[in-house]
């Protein structure tokens, strides 16, 4: 059976991680997803307002989250995956706020994403194309910023993963940045060639795709190994709400609003390797507290579920991991 992960977001707290990741051990969960991420919120960036968090050196940094780690470890949970803060450049802001991101945030993230063990982390594009008129200028600006963390990437063995966007313009879902599974496998084949390792790979976002009505089996069958790891989500097709799988129709008969067969026949066909990972730590807040270890366990049993219908298929043995 595959291994199972889940976000820290609203499960781990900074004042008693030992027992948030024990409570994701009992609920099933062999993988963490760690929501670096929390620390410096995304409503906070576009409003320019940075708490001092990411001031502190790397040490100081490694010492706040050697509780962590140390819990994660005594709880057999691996720290699979990481979210690198973002957005890590906004369009409007100003170039001192935009500087930190790029050379504080940053490289202390990879910093920490090394110092946890950790393979990979996942970062978002720069939402830039309605600005300066066209993906590719777009694609110019976030792969300078990839060029920027790709020779530290090699250095600490971490894979940077790119994830399909959406964007927003005069309250219109569109394609945001890496939405393009045929753009994106060949830039990722380039970077790689260009530094002769996997520094750059692809995060696949279930939400996201189906906001915008993106084919998963098509989409992930062009990826291809390139594949790296998943968000794992479900929403109602219009807003990105980052709730548990199958808990959304597009009917009254109860038609699933994410094409979940379609995200299975792809995985299946890439014969992916990962860990089917769920970025549902909003989901908690939609249940009281006293119910947050029943509705991980819940989440898990999802996970069971997918994971066996990869595992069962015919041709679903998985590819050698790299």
């Amino acid at each position: 059976m595959r291994k199972l992960g889940v976000q820290t977001q609203n499960a781990v707290a900074d004042a008693d991680p030992r027992a948030g990741f024990a409570r994701l051990r009992d609920a099933g969960f062999d993988c963490a997803d760690f929501s670096l991420h929390s620390y410096l919120l995304n409503k906070d960036i576009y409003q320019q307002e940075i708490n001092p968090f990411f001031d502190q050196s790397v040490a100081a940094l490694e010492d706040f989250f050697a509780p962590h780690r140390e819990a994660a470890a005594a709880a057999g949970v691996t720290i699979s995956q990481m979210h690198m803060p973002y957005p890590i450049y906004v369009p409007k802001g100003n170039a001192e706020l935009n500087r930190y991101l790029w050379h504080e945030v940053a490289p202390k993230s990879l910093r920490l994403c090394a110092f946890f063990g950790c393979r990979y982390i996942v970062v978002h594009g720069f939402k830039l194309a309605r600005f300066l008129g066209s993906e590719e200028a777009e694609w110019q600006h976030t792969e300078a910023f990839l060029e920027y963390l790709a020779p530290m990437a090699k250095e600490m063995g971490i894979t940077v993963c790119i994830e399909n966007l959406y964007d927003g313009i005069a309250g219109h879902l569109v394609e945001g940045p890496c939405c393009d599974a045929v753009k994106c496998a060949e830039r990722i084949d380039r970077l790689n060639e260009k530094y002769r390792a996997e520094v750059l790979g692809f995060c696949f976002d279930t939400g996201h795709a189906n906001l915008l009505g993106i084919d998963p089996g098509r989409f992930l069958r062009t990826l291809g190994h390139r594949l790296k790891v998943l968000h794992v989500h479900d929403n109602d097709g219009v807003r990105d709400l980052h709730q548990i799988p199958f808990t959304f129709a597009r009917t009254r008969e109860s038609t699933t609003s994410t094409d979940w067969e379609g995200f299975l026949r792809g995985l299946r066909e890439i014969r992916f390797p990962g860990v089917l990972s769920f970025e549902t730590g909003p989901a908690l807040n939609a249940f009281p507290p006293s119910l947050h270890a029943e509705t991980l366990r819940f989440i898990a049993r999802i996970g069971r579920y997918l994971a066996q219908r990869l595992d069962d298929a015919p041709d679903a043995t998985p590819a050698p991991r790299d």
